[in-house]
């Protein structure tokens, strides 16, 4: 059991010993494992029972996944021998490890919230509103948006990260959209004129850039068509502002197509014509 307590080597100014490695190794081992069961199928399957948002449920593991590896491995290091206080500032931010993992926990609850509030309005909330549905998943989208947007300044806030060290962020964002993101940002602005404008909305069969099908969603960047192939296809929101678009049931719902139908010579026209019908219907 001596042999447990020896110094095997110095780690700055503390020793570690054949106990402490091997606690080291216990905990960081247990921390790995755990996180690949927050990223494993089992896992995210749980989450979309739990009915959590799409968006959100999707960031989760990650998160989850990160902040197991971070907590044991400082754990591990500690049981080491070497001491890594989690009340301590860190170097080079005032923040302490047990405020940075508050503050994760607090981004998580703003982004969940942000994702139930959006789900509530347009499910909930403005479905016998009387609004068309585009109009109400946009109400949806912006107010959602809001939230995120007023909860995030709120908690890094009160974290002490003051908004005014955000202005350097900022310029750097205007610098990307002005170099990188002109297409994100075009999108974008094209999205809020189909909302106002409204030339499609939820339901409208259309054809645009070569793809037909049914309107799904409008959403703030691109608009999601579901094809008679049953394929979902994912539309820019700008081909609807650059390029012709046909919206078949726009101001009336009932739409005619020509299907050109090859018959032998000498058929009976009214048999073909009844059997048609009959196919039709």
């Amino acid at each position: 059991m001596q042999y447990f307590t020896e110094p095997l080597f110095r780690i700055g100014g503390n020793y570690v010993t054949a106990a402490g490695l091997i606690a080291f190794v216990v905990f960081f081992a247990f921390g790995v494992s755990l996180a690949k069961i927050f990223q494993s199928e089992q896992f995210r399957r749980l989450l979309t029972r739990l009915k959590l948002g799409k968006n959100f449920a999707s960031i989760i593991p990650t998160i989850f996944g990160l902040a197991t590896l971070i907590f044991f491995t400082i754990t591990a290091i500690n049981a080491a021998g070497v001491p890594l206080a989690w009340n301590r500032p860190l170097p080079g931010i005032s923040l302490t490890l047990v405020q940075i993992f508050l503050l994760v926990a607090l981004l998580l609850g703003v982004f969940w919230i942000s994702a139930r509030t959006k789900s509530f309005l347009f499910n909930r909330f403005l479905v016998n509103s009387g609004l068309d549905r585009s109009l109400q998943y946009a109400i949806s989208q912006i107010v959602s948006n809001i939230v995120l947007v007023v909860g995030v300044f709120i908690v890094l806030d009160n974290a002490g990260i003051h908004l005014g060290t955000l202005t350097v962020f900022a310029g750097a964002v205007g610098v990307g959209i002005g170099f990188g993101l002109q297409n994100i940002a075009s999108n974008f602005i094209s999205g809020l004129v189909i909302l106002a404008e409204r030339p499609i909305t939820i339901g409208d069969r259309v054809e645009v850039a070569g793809v037909a099908g049914q309107v799904q969603q409008i959403r703030a960047r691109s608009t999601v068509i579901l094809t008679n192939d049953n394929i979902t296809m994912i539309v820019p929101n700008t081909k609807f502002i650059d390029s012709p678009v046909t919206n078949w049931t726009y101001g009336d719902p009932r739409v005619r197509f020509r299907i050109p139908i090859g018959v032998a010579y000498g058929s009976d026209l009214e048999k073909v014509r009844n059997a048609l019908l009959e196919v039709a219907r």
